[in-house]
């Protein structure tokens, strides 16, 4: 018990000195084309560690010549977070899919999922600091409330913002893209 509640103090460490790297940094310049194929293959790696327990069926749809200019570092946390919830907060066996494509001209990510759904009056708030929709679901899944806060930073610093999407019932899509003047398409496939 020890050990695993000073785990889950160093995880919340962690993570809000990312959120407070993030909020800090001013930079905006974004020079270096940023291979998000080959980070959502890595992800998926450890998406499927993550999955051996919960069983879901997870769909990787990956447009492997869409890249973005960008931070690395912060676009992984992004990424994995919201890959990361979707296998732990929904219920086992779950169907889970994530997609990255150009849409409307615009590099787009999703993750979806046919788990419980999230209810409408939580939804404007989910992104807040510490938020969580159900505390002890949350403390049961190890999640510290501040990984959708990781994410709303680490897009509005790249110019984007977290759409949400969810019915009780059914399920809940979390997307965000990038603008053209970020996206890059690569020749190589």
């Amino acid at each position: 018990e020890m050990r695993s509640q000073s785990e889950r103090m160093q995880n919340l460490v962690e993570e809000l000195l990312v959120l407070s790297r993030i909020e800090a940094s001013s930079e905006r310049v974004f020079e270096k084309s940023v291979n998000v194929p080959q980070m959502l293959a890595a992800i998926q790696v450890e998406a499927n560690t993550l999955n051996k327990d919960k069983n879901h069926q997870i769909i990787f749809d990956i447009d492997t010549s869409l890249r973005v200019y960008g931070i690395e570092t912060e676009l992984r946390s992004a990424f994995s977070n919201l890959i990361f919830n979707a296998i732990n907060y929904t219920p086992a066996p779950g169907i889970i899919h994530v997609t990255w494509n150009k849409q409307n001209e615009q590099a787009h990510f999703s993750v979806k999922d046919n788990g419980e759904g999230i209810p409408e009056k939580h939804l404007n708030r989910l992104t807040e600091r510490f938020y969580r929709v159900d505390k002890a679901r949350s403390r049961k899944t190890g999640g510290s409330g501040l990984g959708l806060s990781i994410v709303k930073h680490v897009l509005t610093h790249h110019n984007s913002k977290l759409d949400i999407i969810s019915e009780m019932g059914v399920g809940s899509e979390f997307s965000f893209s990038f603008s053209s003047e970020l996206s890059v398409q690569s020749s190589a496939t």
